[in-house]
């Protein structure tokens, strides 16, 4: 029996995700380890979006989900290498840097398809059977 997504449940995950990948670019709150700040903002960016497409998409399987989340991710951060006035205005902007990104680099890459697995791995496990709170027969588990 297929398990559905609880969308407030994975809306508080993403407003979780959302300030940690925040905190990982800011310096302000914590002083991560250079490889962390490095990676963790894009990793979680890509988290964020899986979780994103995953509450847009309820019914949605993981994999599907997760490939969705590389694909946007991957068009991303190609679509950075087009360097056009318009688009470099948006960029310049908080908002535009956080959606559309200043940069392209190709470990960016790598980290997007981390992200999108850790949150296909995660979804995945909370919607297998052992994860429920009431096993096959009734009972609650001990």
């Amino acid at each position: 029996m297929k398990k559905i997504r609880n969308r407030l449940a994975y809306l508080l995950i993403l407003a979780i995700i959302i300030v940690a990948g925040l905190l990982s670019r800011s310096g302000l709150a914590v002083h991560l380890p250079w490889f962390l700040s490095t990676y963790a903002g894009d990793t979680l960016w890509s988290l964020a979006l899986f979780l994103t497409i995953c509450i847009l998409l309820p019914g949605i399987r993981p994999v599907v989900a997760a490939l969705l989340t590389i694909g946007i991710s991957f068009l991303v951060e190609f679509s950075q290498i087009y360097q056009a006035d318009w688009i470099n205005t948006i960029r310049s902007t908080r908002v535009g840097a956080l959606f559309l990104g200043v940069g392209f680099k190709w470990s960016d890459l790598t980290c997007y398809t981390m992200g999108s697995l850790m949150g296909m791995v995660g979804d995945i496990l909370h919607q297998s059977p052992h994860s429920s709170p009431d096993n096959d027969n009734g009972q609650k588990p001990i």
